[in-house]
This record gives structure tokens, sequence and C-alpha cells, in this order.
């Protein structure tokens, strides 16, 4: 039987704060998601708190993961009070003065990161990360996970070291589309060892709930959760992480430009008008947050009948080519709706290892060349440099 809520609270008493208190009692706390054993938390915290609150959060979830029945805890820290703890989140004998900046929506920056053009702070790189690129859309159900685990694949294919974090919370999709499940281990540093398949590293919160569960979590804890899978888990050495976004422009993407210096985005688009319409939203939302587009993917651009072999453009063909030169980002290349895709896909064996030497996997290494190209300033495909934090 797993703990419950009450005994979490319980066992959260005994962690002092670092201005008196202790942290069940000061309001600090978002809702307690508890499903099967598999506890995440957030704690709110003032931006100036968070190297000192560091020591607090490592502290809870230490002590929630010794309760019994508890199989996995994620805490983390969010700029966001709950509601109704208007004054409980700050330290004790402390007060805000006033004009003081309101806490702003969203997971709390680390002391001393820069503000970059448009106000997006500049943060520190993930150590051992060369590149993060995200692969984002401005709409659902335009294939962007597929595009993602097999650009991930096909980058790999071209000699780089690769990890692909499964950043859609809501809807995650790389542990079917890898065939993996089960809960990660910690290694000695109590960070989170990523799943392996086919030399891609992979990461995704579908490994820390059961399939069926809906995520209905507000804002802050998305955020919270998004952060810790980026700085939480031991990557080790890559030279690219490949980063499936959530669908749209909302808090998950704002969150990702916030934390990690972005090395570009990959814009994924079906061919139809309503798609580009989004999908021209998504080139807008990066450019505003001072992320360089690598350039767009029309996905699903026309179906080959495998029996007569004629070619049909269900979705229309070469709207996002046309896109692209609109906007002035670069085209990568077209992917064909074929059932050898969805049935890899469904099988947890993406195209590009299922038939590593067909036509398929021939389009995702072209546009993963040309994105390893972008990457690398136009010229061939090079090892970036690493991003160590002394």
């Amino acid at each position: 039987m797993s703990a419950t809520n009450d005994q979490i609270l319980a066992v959260l008493k005994s962690i002092p704060l670092p201005g008196g208190g202790n942290l069940a009692d000061t309001g600090r706390l978002t809702q307690i998601v508890n499903t099967g054993g598999k506890i995440i938390f957030a704690i709110a915290v003032e931006p100036s708190e968070v190297n000192a609150m560091e020591q607090v959060r490592a502290a809870a979830e230490a002590a929630v993961r010794k309760l019994p029945g508890v199989s996995s805890a994620l805490v983390g820290l969010t700029g966001e009070r709950p509601a109704g703890a208007a004054s409980a989140a700050k330290p004790a004998g402390q007060d805000r003065h006033p004009g003081q900046t309101p806490l702003r929506s969203g997971p709390p920056q680390p002391q001393g990161a820069a503000a970059g053009r448009g106000g997006v702070p500049q943060q520190a790189g993930i150590p051992g990360v060369g590149h993060i690129i995200a692969v984002a859309s401005g709409k659902g159900g335009v294939g962007k996970s597929t595009t993602a685990a097999n650009l991930a694949l096909a980058l790999a294919r071209g000699g780089l070291s690769v990890g692909l974090l499964d950043a859609d919370i809501y809807g995650p999709s790389q542990p079917r589309l890898f065939g993996l499940s089960g809960k990660p281990q910690l290694n000695d540093g109590r960070k989170i060892i990523p799943h392996e398949r086919f030399g891609i590293k992979v990461m995704s919160i579908g490994f820390l709930v059961e399939e069926n569960t809906a995520m209905i979590w507000r804002g802050p804890m998305v955020m919270s959760a998004l952060t810790q899978m980026l700085r939480e888990v031991a990557w080790g050495e890559l030279d690219i992480l490949v980063v499936d976004m959530p669908p749209g422009t909302g808090d998950a993407q704002l969150t990702l430009a916030q934390q990690v210096p972005l090395s570009g985005a990959v814009i994924v688009s079906t061919p139809q008008d309503l798609a580009l319409i989004d999908a021209r939203r998504g080139v807008a939302m990066f450019h505003k947050v001072n992320v360089s587009v690598l350039g767009i993917v029309e996905n699903m651009a026309s179906y080959c009948c495998p029996n007569c072999g004629h070619i049909t453009p269900i979705f229309g063909h070469g709207g996002a080519r046309a896109e692209a030169e609109k906007t002035g980002v670069a085209f990568l290349g077209e992917i064909p709706l074929d059932m050898d895709i969805r049935t890899s896909s469904d099988d947890g064996t993406p195209i590009v290892a299922a038939q590593p030497d067909g036509p398929h996997a021939k389009s995702y290494m072209d546009i993963a060349r040309n994105v390893a190209n972008a990457l690398a300033g136009g010229g061939a495909v090079k090892v970036a440099p690493k991003i160590v934090i002394e």
C-alpha cells in the first residue's frame, strides 16, 4: 500500500527551513500527486532563495522516498506560490518590501543568471551536453514526436552521441516509440539514470507514471518537472540533446528557453494551411525568446498507394517549404505519410532503427544532416565543444 498524503506531510514536518519553521507548515507545498507509490510535488520559493532551498528540496525528496510503499519521488522548486499561501513562502522573519519584484509564474532562475536579448535569462548549460535542440510544433497531430525520435536516431547514425528528453508532460510518446518502460534507477549522486535503446539515452515522465494516468497538472508543476528532467538526469557526455516539446507555445516552451541555452528549434508541420498557421506561430515564438529556428520539416507530405503506386497529397504538398521561404528559415526536408512509419513506431522501433537502409531512413538522415550543418554553422558535421560548469 502506498504512503498516504498525511504520512507524506508528517515526514515533511521534519524538514527544517533556513529561516525557521518546517516545510509542511509554511504553505510552500503545491498539490501532492500520489499515484501508485509515485509521489510528485513542488516547493514554492522566492528567486533569492533558490540556492538555499535546493538543500531543502533534496532532503524532502530523500525523506519521502524512505516512506513504506513509495517507489519514486520527484520534488521540484517553483516560483509560483500555491493558492492561499500569499505569505507562507517567505522565510520566517522576512517581509516583502514595497516595490519588490513579484513572483513570476514558472520555475525560479538560478542566481546570477544574466538577461539576454528580449529579457530572456541566459542560463548555464547542462554539463557535458554540447547542443540542446527543441523539436516543436504549433499544434498536435502533426507527427512531432515521431519526427523527434527518428531525428535523434538519424543524428546518432551520423556519429554523434545523442539523448532524447520527452518534455510532453501531458502526452509522453517516447516510451512507446522506443519500446521502453519501467522506473529509471538513481546513480550514487542521486541523479536519474535515463533508459537507453538504439544508442539513444531517453528520459520521459512516462517512465514515472502509468501509461493510462491523466497528468492533471497546472503550469508550475509542469515546469518544475521539466526543469528536473533537464538538470537532474545523468545525461553524461552528449553531442546533442533532442527535446520533444509539447505542442503549442506555452509554459513548457518558455521554461526551456529560460532554463537552458537552446542551440535552436526544429518546427514540424503538415502541408495544409491550418497546420502552417500554427507553425508560423511557433517560429514567431522562438524568435521572440531569442532562439534560432534551425528550420521546418514537412511531415505527411504525400501518400504513395502500396498497391498501385499512385501518389496522393492528402494534406497537400510543399506548404511547409513555401512557409519556410516566407518566414526566412531553412527547409530541412519532407517525410511521406507511410504505413511503415506508423507500424514501426507503434511497435517500439522507429523507422530509422527498423529499416536503417530504407528510403524513409534516408529522408530522416538528410534532415539530420541539415540540422547538424546548421548547428555547425553551415560547415561539415562536427562535434560541438562541451559546456563545462566550474
